[in-house]
């Protein structure tokens, strides 16, 4: 599929619109034109496949596996749920409320919605191939701290009254449903599947083209060597300086692994390098336009300075396990 969306974006960008190839606008084109093709076709795939799977399995059955633990053990078993779950960050609400739906603590919530995109079983593989079986244990082991420490402070904060009131509308709307859900045919499960993708789609769908808009112009207009020239070995701001170049961004672990190549053949320690990609695939700024649409600018606020926070000092630490 991801071929046919590459060719189609090709023949829109330089055919259609006659742009020349190896410019900065065709190049934020084709990236705009592809990544929404690819964004939507996985949004709609995702929340129909979690709709379908709902009709079976209940939020009572969710609950139990997460929130019957003790929070500390509900925390570690959410984010590592995380790792085995290919959600990337525009997946964000329908997970959100899914999670809502099943009473899971928010703070429980948000230490998978901070492992799923930064920690997977695909970046796992390729971290490993590229750079070896201690960069890629260290970045998993990093992300799944990061994760933990980070749902487990935005717990004890008790944020609830931050989320968005229609998150929770939606949630009991789906939940009163629930048990006729689980007693329709196969025909009957496919139409409420149908009709929940259309209802998240029309929520998130501006939130959605805004993200991809910022991650186009700058994959289009931000070369790789400006990132590398200030955010350099020597520079000691680097860690800083990489997380904040990482949040306009917008990609997942696995499609971000190839840049990250790139930087430390550039001149980044491993570290900087690390906490670019974190910030990139868990702190970016589509991401949080994204999450505007059910979190509150407050919680917003105190996430991305926990995870910022979190990552810089885990920056520094590779740095000084790894060094240049």
């Amino acid at each position: 599929m991801s071929v046919m969306l590459q060719w189609f974006a090709d023949l829109v960008t330089y055919q259609w619109f006659n742009l020349q190839e190896g410019t900065h606008l065709a190049d934020a084109v084709d990236f705009f034109i592809y990544d929404t093709l690819k964004i939507f076709i996985m949004l709609s795939v995702i929340i129909f496949l979690v709709a379908i799977i709902r009709s079976f399995f209940p939020p009572e059955k969710t609950r139990k596996i997460l929130s019957y633990k003790h929070q500390y053990t509900a925390n570690i078993v959410a984010a590592l749920l995380g790792i085995v779950t290919p959600f990337c960050s525009c997946s964000a609400v329908p997970i959100f409320i899914g999670f809502v739906e099943a009473g899971i603590p928010l703070g429980v919530t948000f230490s998978f919605l901070i492992s799923s995109p930064m920690v997977n079983e695909v970046a796992l593989i390729l971290l490993w191939g590229m750079f070896g079986s201690n960069i890629a244990l260290i970045y998993i082991s990093a992300g799944l701290t990061v994760a933990i420490v980070g749902g487990l402070i935005i717990g004890k904060l008790n944020l609830e009254k931050y989320v968005e009131g229609y998150v929770y509308e939606v949630a009991q709307d789906i939940q009163g449903i629930e048990m006729v859900v689980a007693e329709q045919t196969w025909k009957d499960r496919f139409l409420y599947a149908r009709d929940y993708v259309k209802d998240i789609l029309k929520r998130v769908w501006p939130y959605v083209l805004v993200g991809i808009g910022v991650g186009a112009w700058i994959h289009g207009y931000v070369p790789t060597d400006f990132l590398a020239s200030y955010a350099g070995k020597d520079n000691l701001l680097a860690v800083p300086i990489a997380v904040l170049m990482g949040v306009p961004l917008y990609s997942n672990a696995a499609g971000v692994i190839p840049l990250v190549a790139a930087l430390q053949e550039k001149g980044m320690a491993m570290g900087t390098v690390l906490a670019f990609m974190m910030s990139v695939t868990a702190l970016s700024l589509p991401e949080m336009i994204i999450l505007r649409n059910v979190l509150k600018p407050r919680l917003i606020v105190i996430f991305v300075s926990i995870l910022a926070v979190s990552i810089i000092l885990v920056g520094y630490l590779f740095n000084a396990l790894i060094p240049g």
